[in-house]
């Protein structure tokens, strides 16, 4: 039963002249004050999502992007910012790249994040997608088997730091600690300070691929999953649900279809299907611009995405159509009770399913998403049991 709801900000621009025919994603740029001025946005979001009794909202950590698309680079310096700017809305990290980050920082900044807040922040993990922020930072993208490798190193040391109040790590990566002297014996074992006070951490991964290994890892270390709409596009969400759940089981965890998993979804909320497919056509083309070519929405093929980045040759190629999207379930469009119906159906086919996050396209207009955000709360929520956890005072 859904009784929590989440939306997303990625951390894009009011995105001017959008669409298929509109402006090519590698020919945007723009000046660092209208870049810096996403981190206020975020902060619109927030606190109109937190007036509105939405449960998390989501940020997604990206880096040197001019373009104007994902302009949030440190996710949990802004969530605890976010969490004194709210009340009771929890925070979510979507997702920290952990081969960005040596794992050990990550640990200490999370702690940091959990204690600060109350328990506000919510951990997020994920190996990245854009060679040019990966492997910048000095880390194995292209080399898709090494990028899994690093990865799956750090997440187990990011767990030992969490749960073990001494620990150490002899890996391919990293051997920690170092045997130096230090003051007058050879260190053998770390501690992190702090550690969380909220125990065990509450993580979350993406689900792309859904590979039975990525799978297996995940339930290891009882990490939780988000299915993005698109998936639904391609039919995969059953698939995902069943193998997770899979997993979980090898484990000797019984878990209800669905549960410890949330689905993404974008959505538009018009007096009619028909308007909202219209509204919200550029901005689906221009996540399709964004996201297409990196093989995060769908498979498409090579003509498609030089089709996408010419805008001349865009409204003769057969690109991927919102139409289409909404068909398949993975963009919600239409009026509240068409979007009612649509995730009780949801609801109904996978019991085990308490949390969904509805956010819109990239690029869309902040005056917009607010607007649209206060429907889906209003008019849209009210059809669920939702669920509004307390958050304790923070001590005197």
């Amino acid at each position: 039963m859904i009784t929590k709801f989440d939306s997303s900000y990625v951390g894009s621009i009011d995105l001017e002249n959008p669409g298929y025919a509109g402006t090519p994603i590698n020919d945007r740029s723009y000046a660092n004050a209208e870049l810096a001025d996403t981190l206020h946005k975020a902060e619109d979001y927030a606190r109109h999502m937190d007036r509105l009794g939405y449960h998390a909202f989501w940020m997604a950590e990206h880096h040197f992007q001019p373009e104007g698309t994902e302009c949030i680079p440190n996710v949990l310096m802004m969530a605890l910012h976010l969490t004194g700017q709210t009340k009771t809305l929890k925070v979510g990290c979507g997702f920290n790249v952990t081969p960005m980050w040596h794992p050990l920082r990550l640990a200490e900044d999370y702690a940091m994040a959990d204690v600060l807040s109350h328990g506000r922040v919510i951990f997020g993990i994920a190996r990245g997608y854009h060679t040019r922020e990966v492997e910048s930072f000095g880390a194995p993208l292209l080399d898709q088997a090494a990028n899994r490798e690093m990865f799956e190193e750090q997440v187990d040391i990011i767990f030992k730091a969490f749960n073990q109040e001494r620990f150490s790590h002899h890996g391919k990566h990293y051997t920690l600690p170092p045997a130096v002297p230090y003051r007058g014996y050879t260190l053998k074992e770390l501690t992190l300070v702090p550690r969380p006070l909220r125990l065990p951490v509450e993580c979350w991964q993406p689900i792309q691929s859904g590979t039975p290994r990525a799978f297996d890892f995940m339930a290891k270390y009882g990490i939780c999953g988000v299915i993005g709409g698109g998936s639904a596009e391609g039919g995969a969400v059953d698939r995902h649900m069943q193998e997770f759940r899979a997993a979980y089981a090898r484990r000797g965890v019984e878990l209800a279809l669905g549960e410890r998993l949330s689905l993404g979804y974008q959505f538009c909320i018009a007096e009619s299907r028909e308007a909202a497919i219209r509204h919200a056509a550029p901005y689906y083309e221009e996540n399709m611009k964004m996201f297409g070519e990196l093989r995060l929405v769908r498979a498409l093929s090579d003509e498609q995405v030089e089709a996408m980045r010419d805008p001349n040759r865009a409204p003769t190629a057969k690109l991927p159509r919102i139409e289409d999207a909404v068909k398949a379930g993975g963009f919600l469009a239409g009026t509240p009770t068409d979007i009612i119906e649509q995730l009780k159906a949801v609801e109904r086919r996978y019991p085990g399913l308490d949390r969904m996050s509805c956010g819109m396209p990239l690029g869309t207009p902040l005056a917009t998403a607010l607007e649209q955000l206060e429907r889906f709360a209003t008019e849209v929520m009210p059809a669920f049991q939702t669920a509004k956890e307390t958050v304790p005072e923070p001590a005197a």
